[in-house]
Protein backbone atom coordinates (compact mmCIF):
# COMPACT_ATOMS: atom_id res chain seq x y z
CA UNK A 1 0.00 0.00 0.00
CA UNK A 2 1.22 3.64 -0.76
CA UNK A 3 -1.14 5.14 1.55
CA UNK A 4 -0.31 6.02 4.93
CA UNK A 5 -3.16 4.80 7.51
CA UNK A 6 -4.22 8.28 8.44
CA UNK A 7 -4.60 9.19 4.27
CA UNK A 8 -6.73 6.63 3.78
CA UNK A 9 -9.02 7.80 7.24
CA UNK A 10 -9.40 10.99 6.02
CA UNK A 11 -10.22 9.97 1.95
CA UNK A 12 -13.01 7.37 3.29
CA UNK A 13 -14.04 10.67 6.08
CA UNK A 14 -14.33 12.58 2.57
CA UNK A 15 -16.15 10.19 0.52
CA UNK A 16 -18.77 10.01 3.40
CA UNK A 17 -18.88 13.66 3.97
CA UNK A 18 -19.78 14.07 -0.03
CA UNK A 19 -22.22 11.17 -0.45
CA UNK A 20 -24.29 12.60 2.46
CA UNK A 21 -24.02 16.17 1.12
CA UNK A 22 -24.36 15.12 -2.48
CA UNK A 23 -22.01 16.68 -3.87
CA UNK A 24 -18.80 15.49 -5.94
CA UNK A 25 -14.86 14.98 -5.16
CA UNK A 26 -11.94 15.23 -7.69
CA UNK A 27 -10.43 11.52 -8.62
CA UNK A 28 -8.61 10.33 -5.51
CA UNK A 29 -6.35 9.48 -8.65
CA UNK A 30 -5.41 12.56 -9.34
CA UNK A 31 -4.59 13.27 -5.95
CA UNK A 32 -3.22 10.49 -4.68
CA UNK A 33 0.34 9.50 -6.47
CA UNK A 34 0.59 5.48 -6.44
CA UNK A 35 -2.79 4.48 -4.53
CA UNK A 36 -3.32 1.09 -4.82
CA UNK A 37 -6.19 -0.91 -5.22
CA UNK A 38 -5.75 -2.31 -1.13
CA UNK A 39 -5.40 1.06 -0.61
CA UNK A 40 -8.87 2.11 -2.27
CA UNK A 41 -10.39 -0.93 -0.08
CA UNK A 42 -9.14 0.44 3.07
CA UNK A 43 -10.73 3.75 2.03
CA UNK A 44 -14.03 2.21 1.33
CA UNK A 45 -14.23 0.51 4.66
CA UNK A 46 -13.55 3.67 6.18
CA UNK A 47 -16.06 5.15 4.31
CA UNK A 48 -18.30 2.72 5.20
CA UNK A 49 -17.70 3.13 8.83
CA UNK A 50 -18.43 6.90 8.77
CA UNK A 51 -21.74 5.92 7.23
CA UNK A 52 -23.01 3.39 9.88
CA UNK A 53 -21.75 5.23 12.52
CA UNK A 54 -23.43 8.07 11.47
CA UNK A 55 -26.86 6.47 10.82
CA UNK A 56 -29.02 3.41 11.69
CA UNK A 57 -27.79 1.96 8.54
CA UNK A 58 -26.56 -2.05 8.62
CA UNK A 59 -24.74 -3.98 6.07
CA UNK A 60 -26.97 -6.50 3.90
CA UNK A 61 -24.78 -7.90 1.07
CA UNK A 62 -22.68 -7.14 -1.57
CA UNK A 63 -21.86 -5.95 -4.80
CA UNK A 64 -19.88 -6.65 -7.88
CA UNK A 65 -19.57 -3.75 -10.58
CA UNK A 66 -17.85 -3.15 -14.23
CA UNK A 67 -18.30 -6.70 -14.91
CA UNK A 68 -18.90 -6.59 -18.38
CA UNK A 69 -17.78 -5.04 -21.65
CA UNK A 70 -19.91 -2.28 -22.43
CA UNK A 71 -19.70 -0.79 -18.85
CA UNK A 72 -15.78 -0.96 -19.27
CA UNK A 73 -15.79 0.67 -22.53
CA UNK A 74 -18.21 3.51 -20.85
CA UNK A 75 -15.92 3.92 -17.72
CA UNK A 76 -12.90 3.23 -18.66
CA UNK A 77 -12.36 1.19 -16.21
CA UNK A 78 -11.28 -2.44 -17.26
CA UNK A 79 -11.78 -4.66 -13.91
CA UNK A 80 -14.51 -5.31 -11.84
CA UNK A 81 -14.88 -3.58 -9.04
CA UNK A 82 -16.64 -4.73 -5.73
CA UNK A 83 -18.65 -2.66 -2.71
CA UNK A 84 -21.27 -2.67 0.44
CA UNK A 85 -24.53 -2.80 0.66
CA UNK A 86 -26.95 -0.57 3.28
CA UNK A 87 -30.38 -0.76 4.35
CA UNK A 88 -30.88 2.30 3.22
CA UNK A 89 -30.08 1.38 0.08
CA UNK A 90 -33.19 -0.60 -0.81
CA UNK A 91 -35.90 1.27 -2.51
CA UNK A 92 -39.05 -1.20 -3.01
CA UNK A 93 -40.14 -1.72 -6.30
CA UNK A 94 -42.28 0.66 -7.59
CA UNK A 95 -41.25 3.64 -5.72
CA UNK A 96 -40.52 6.91 -6.82
CA UNK A 97 -36.76 7.87 -5.36
CA UNK A 98 -36.18 11.78 -5.14
CA UNK A 99 -32.65 12.49 -7.28
CA UNK A 100 -32.29 15.76 -5.65
CA UNK A 101 -32.29 14.65 -1.96
CA UNK A 102 -30.63 11.11 -2.55
CA UNK A 103 -28.34 10.83 -5.31
CA UNK A 104 -25.81 13.07 -7.21
CA UNK A 105 -24.98 11.98 -11.20
CA UNK A 106 -27.22 8.57 -11.09
CA UNK A 107 -27.10 5.83 -13.95
CA UNK A 108 -29.44 2.75 -14.12
CA UNK A 109 -27.89 -1.24 -14.71
CA UNK A 110 -29.89 -4.27 -15.06
CA UNK A 111 -28.74 -7.24 -12.82
CA UNK A 112 -29.35 -10.30 -11.57
CA UNK A 113 -29.58 -10.36 -7.95
CA UNK A 114 -28.74 -13.35 -5.52
CA UNK A 115 -30.22 -13.86 -2.18
CA UNK A 116 -28.29 -16.65 -0.24
CA UNK A 117 -29.26 -19.29 2.47
CA UNK A 118 -25.83 -20.32 3.16
CA UNK A 119 -22.41 -18.24 4.10
CA UNK A 120 -19.71 -18.40 1.96
CA UNK A 121 -16.34 -16.81 2.63
CA UNK A 122 -13.38 -16.75 -0.01
CA UNK A 123 -10.84 -18.17 -1.22
CA UNK A 124 -11.75 -21.08 -2.91
CA UNK A 125 -15.02 -20.03 -3.72
CA UNK A 126 -16.71 -21.85 -6.81
CA UNK A 127 -19.28 -21.55 -9.22
CA UNK A 128 -21.17 -24.75 -7.60
CA UNK A 129 -20.61 -23.12 -3.76
CA UNK A 130 -22.14 -20.32 -5.24
CA UNK A 131 -25.30 -22.15 -6.51
CA UNK A 132 -25.55 -24.21 -3.62
CA UNK A 133 -25.50 -21.18 -0.97
CA UNK A 134 -27.96 -19.56 -3.12
CA UNK A 135 -32.01 -19.06 -2.37
CA UNK A 136 -33.48 -17.38 -5.11
CA UNK A 137 -32.57 -15.22 -7.74
CA UNK A 138 -34.42 -12.05 -8.15
CA UNK A 139 -34.37 -9.28 -11.07
CA UNK A 140 -33.15 -6.35 -10.12
CA UNK A 141 -31.89 -2.21 -10.28
CA UNK A 142 -28.85 -1.12 -9.41
CA UNK A 143 -29.17 2.90 -9.67
CA UNK A 144 -24.70 3.71 -9.17
CA UNK A 145 -23.76 7.29 -8.64
CA UNK A 146 -20.43 8.70 -8.35
CA UNK A 147 -18.92 11.05 -6.24
CA UNK A 148 -16.23 11.36 -8.12
CA UNK A 149 -16.62 14.75 -10.36
CA UNK A 150 -18.42 13.73 -13.95
CA UNK A 151 -17.66 9.83 -13.49
CA UNK A 152 -13.65 10.54 -13.90
CA UNK A 153 -12.84 7.04 -12.44
CA UNK A 154 -10.22 4.94 -12.50
CA UNK A 155 -10.61 1.56 -10.77
CA UNK A 156 -9.22 2.83 -7.69
CA UNK A 157 -11.31 5.93 -7.67
CA UNK A 158 -14.75 3.42 -7.71
CA UNK A 159 -13.24 0.94 -5.39
CA UNK A 160 -12.36 3.12 -2.71
CA UNK A 161 -15.96 5.06 -3.44
CA UNK A 162 -17.71 1.90 -2.17
CA UNK A 163 -17.89 0.79 -6.09
CA UNK A 164 -20.14 4.13 -6.57
CA UNK A 165 -23.00 2.13 -5.17
CA UNK A 166 -26.16 4.16 -5.25
CA UNK A 167 -29.61 2.61 -4.65
CA UNK A 168 -30.98 -0.82 -5.79
CA UNK A 169 -34.60 -2.17 -6.44
CA UNK A 170 -35.43 -5.98 -6.10
CA UNK A 171 -38.76 -7.22 -8.16
CA UNK A 172 -41.16 -9.46 -6.47
CA UNK A 173 -40.23 -12.52 -7.70
CA UNK A 174 -37.91 -15.22 -6.24
CA UNK A 175 -36.34 -17.32 -8.62
CA UNK A 176 -35.23 -21.02 -8.60
CA UNK A 177 -31.15 -20.87 -9.44
CA UNK A 178 -31.10 -24.20 -10.23
CA UNK A 179 -34.26 -24.02 -12.93
CA UNK A 180 -32.64 -21.70 -15.31
CA UNK A 181 -30.26 -21.35 -17.44
CA UNK A 182 -28.15 -18.31 -16.22
CA UNK A 183 -25.63 -17.13 -18.46
CA UNK A 184 -28.43 -17.61 -21.30
CA UNK A 185 -30.92 -15.81 -19.08
CA UNK A 186 -32.37 -12.74 -21.60
CA UNK A 187 -33.20 -9.40 -19.84
CA UNK A 188 -35.26 -6.15 -21.86
CA UNK A 189 -34.20 -2.79 -20.10
CA UNK A 190 -36.98 -0.24 -21.09
CA UNK A 191 -36.93 3.77 -20.02
CA UNK A 192 -39.93 6.07 -20.32
CA UNK A 193 -42.25 2.87 -21.85
CA UNK A 194 -38.95 2.93 -24.88
CA UNK A 195 -37.13 -0.25 -24.78
CA UNK A 196 -33.26 0.76 -24.79
CA UNK A 197 -31.15 -2.28 -24.40
CA UNK A 198 -31.07 -5.63 -24.01
CA UNK A 199 -28.81 -8.03 -22.35
CA UNK A 200 -28.24 -12.18 -21.57
CA UNK A 201 -26.31 -13.59 -18.07
CA UNK A 202 -23.24 -14.09 -20.31
CA UNK A 203 -22.58 -10.33 -19.83
CA UNK A 204 -21.06 -10.77 -16.39
CA UNK A 205 -17.58 -12.90 -16.83
CA UNK A 206 -19.38 -15.42 -19.04
CA UNK A 207 -21.96 -16.30 -16.11
CA UNK A 208 -22.92 -14.88 -13.11
CA UNK A 209 -22.24 -17.10 -10.64
CA UNK A 210 -18.94 -16.37 -11.70
CA UNK A 211 -19.10 -12.87 -10.90
CA UNK A 212 -20.35 -14.10 -7.46
CA UNK A 213 -17.42 -16.50 -6.90
CA UNK A 214 -15.14 -13.69 -7.68
CA UNK A 215 -16.36 -11.04 -5.28
CA UNK A 216 -16.48 -13.76 -2.54
CA UNK A 217 -12.89 -14.93 -2.92
CA UNK A 218 -11.63 -10.97 -3.32
CA UNK A 219 -14.00 -9.86 -0.46
CA UNK A 220 -11.81 -13.09 1.06
CA UNK A 221 -8.56 -11.78 0.79
CA UNK A 222 -9.65 -9.38 2.89
CA UNK A 223 -11.63 -11.90 5.98
CA UNK A 224 -14.72 -10.71 4.59
CA UNK A 225 -17.38 -13.25 4.17
CA UNK A 226 -21.17 -13.52 2.57
CA UNK A 227 -23.59 -14.24 4.56
CA UNK A 228 -26.92 -15.91 4.68
CA UNK A 229 -29.93 -13.71 3.96
CA UNK A 230 -27.59 -11.29 2.52
CA UNK A 231 -28.00 -9.90 -1.13
CA UNK A 232 -25.44 -9.99 -3.72
CA UNK A 233 -25.56 -7.70 -7.04
CA UNK A 234 -23.85 -9.41 -9.36
CA UNK A 235 -23.47 -6.84 -12.21
CA UNK A 236 -24.93 -4.92 -15.18
CA UNK A 237 -26.04 -6.88 -18.09
CA UNK A 238 -26.69 -3.83 -20.08
CA UNK A 239 -25.12 -0.42 -20.64
CA UNK A 240 -25.60 2.22 -18.06
CA UNK A 241 -28.32 4.44 -18.49
CA UNK A 242 -28.32 8.06 -16.99
CA UNK A 243 -31.36 8.78 -15.11
CA UNK A 244 -33.20 12.06 -14.64
CA UNK A 245 -36.02 13.02 -12.71
CA UNK A 246 -39.45 12.12 -14.45
CA UNK A 247 -37.60 9.04 -15.76
CA UNK A 248 -39.26 5.49 -15.18
CA UNK A 249 -36.93 2.32 -15.54
CA UNK A 250 -38.23 -0.92 -16.20
CA UNK A 251 -36.38 -4.34 -16.50
CA UNK A 252 -37.80 -7.78 -17.55
CA UNK A 253 -35.78 -10.98 -17.00
CA UNK A 254 -37.07 -13.64 -19.48
CA UNK A 255 -40.57 -13.79 -18.19
CA UNK A 256 -39.23 -14.65 -14.75
CA UNK A 257 -39.56 -11.37 -13.30
CA UNK A 258 -39.17 -7.54 -13.77
CA UNK A 259 -38.16 -5.02 -11.73
CA UNK A 260 -39.25 -0.97 -11.71
CA UNK A 261 -37.87 2.24 -10.03
CA UNK A 262 -39.09 5.93 -10.59
CA UNK A 263 -37.42 9.05 -10.23
CA UNK A 264 -38.67 12.49 -9.32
Amino acid sequence: MSLSEDQRQALGEELYHALRDCKTLSPLTDRCEGIEIEDAYYISQAMLKARLEDTDEKVVGKKIGVTSAPVQEMLGVFQPDFGFLTSAMHVENGASVTIKDNLIQPRAEAEIAFMLKQDLQGPGVTEADVLAATECIIPCFEIVDSRIDDWKIKIQDTVADNASCGVYVLGEERIDPNTVDLPNLHVTVFKNGEKISEGKGSAVQGNPLTAVAWLANTLGEFGIPFKAGEVILSGSLVPLEPVVAGDEMHMELEGLGSSTIKFV
